[in-house]
């Protein structure tokens, strides 16, 4: 970016699904932005978000039915990629070549998780990025959690100060299973609930063990060790209920994507002292809904969060009847009971501070805490969690054998 810090942040979005819409919400507690444009292929998931962004008052947007186009638009500076994992390289490329021959004023760009399904692939993402001067961000909103952001802050200013640094953290998410199609089918979604969520779980434990200030690569990934399984969806009746529901293309009865994963990471900081992460994925938890429990623990501390233990709970009786949705929490499973409810999920889950982060580095040209290399750096934990899985061994890093590596739910059908 060059000349003056940009008064307003314009942003075009690329995807319209659930993550997008989240996005959306969240950018109502967002200073200096505009929505003011959308690609998608469909018209009426266009016309849908469009009406969204109006109801919001995020600004006046335009929908794009190419990217190409969206990109060429004279109100737009930033590009938020939240397409399907299949789809974000093409985006990126798509991106690089617009900006460097000159056709794009675009000048930053920010992406959903996980960055890609492969190293192979996020290298290429961070690469394009940089060969086109764009400052990059990765979205990662755990980061950004406001239990997270506080928990961090208490503990390393009033414990790890006095007492000694964190050296374990615990992460764990698990819900019933995802909304669209493509999360269930390994080779356009990159693996199955590992990649899908312990790509939150790592970088989130990453961060809460890097001291605050310090640089991103201060810890220092040793080896790895990962569990992967089928637990419920490959039960002939949950596998043809996710065909019904879905389609042929999900048929978990012949060519499934692990419902649960389990890894531990291990790590060394500056000093040469060791720490851990304990991460448990799952979409065979079923529960109020979505369950996301962190724990960070030191020598004479411990924090603790879980997103269902709210504050705001309601009960409803038989006798309350009525349609299923997801009002009280994201991947809501009873309408009925006493029920935790997230009054600011946007909030909680940290999509909010996410991107007002990214709007004030975008405008004012600083990084990010989160860019494309930490999205990288999570790749790499992931394949080699998957690697791990699959030879049953714990994988040491360095480990250049993953820069092919592809997890065996995601190779191409034969």
């Amino acid at each position: 970016m060059t000349g003056s810090t940009p008064s307003r942040l314009r942003v075009g979005f690329v995807g319209t699904g659930f993550i997008a819409h989240f996005h959306l919400k969240s950018m109502v507690g967002v200073r200096d932005i505009d929505v003011t444009a959308v690609h998608s292929r469909s018209a009426a998931n266009r016309e849908r978000f469009i009406a969204a962004v109006d109801q919001l008052e995020l600004g006046t947007c335009r929908g794009y039915d190419t990217l190409e186009g969206l990109l060429q638009a004279d109100d737009v500076d930033a590009i938020w990629i939240l397409s399907p994992n299949d789809t974000r390289l093409a985006v990126m490329r798509t991106i690089h070549a617009a900006v460097t021959a000159g056709r794009s004023k675009v000048f930053a760009v920010a992406c959903e998780k996980p960055l890609a399904r492969t190293v192979a692939e996020a290298r290429e993402m961070l690469r394009l990025a940089e060969d086109a001067k764009l400052n990059h961000g990765y979205l990662e909103n755990q980061v950004f959690a406001t239990p997270v952001l506080r928990g961090k802050e208490i503990v390393w200013r009033r414990a790890a100060s006095v007492t000694g640094r964190p050296y374990l953290a615990r992460a764990a998410e698990e819900h019933s299973g995802p909304h669209e199609p493509w999360f269930w089918q390994g080779d356009k979604q990159g693996g199955g609930v590992l990649s899908d969520m312990m790509c939150h779980s790592v970088e989130v434990a990453r961060h809460l063990l890097t001291a605050p200030g310090a640089p991103r690569g201060s810890l220092k990934v040793t080896s790895v060790n990962g569990t992967v399984a089928n637990l419920k969806w490959t039960r002939p009746a949950y596998a043809d209920a996710l065909k019904k529901r879905y389609g042929a293309e999900v048929d978990y009865r012949t060519r499934p994507a692990e419902d649960f994963a389990r890894g531990t990471v291990t790590l060394e900081d500056q000093d040469g002292n060791p720490l851990m992460i304990e991460a448990t994925t799952s979409w065979a938890y079923v529960g109020a809904g979505l369950r996301i429990q962190l724990e960070l623990l030191g020598p004479e501390y411990a924090m603790e969060f879980n997103s269902l233990s709210t504050g705001l709970r309601v009960f409803m009786s038989r006798a309350v009847t009525g349609a299923e949705g997801e009002d009280l929490v994201e991947k809501q499973n009873a309408e009925q009971g006493l029920m935790p409810v997230l009054e600011d999920e946007a909030g909680v889950y940290g999509y909010t501070d996410e991107n007002r982060h990214m709007v004030r580095c975008f405008r004012t040209g600083e990084t990010p805490l989160e860019t494309f290399h930490d999205g990288l750096a999570v790749i790499e934990i992931l394949m080699g969690l998957y690697r791990s899985a699959e030879i049953g061994a714990t994988v040491h890093f360095p480990a250049p054998e993953l820069e092919t590596y592809i997890p065996p739910v995601a190779r191409p059908r034969g």
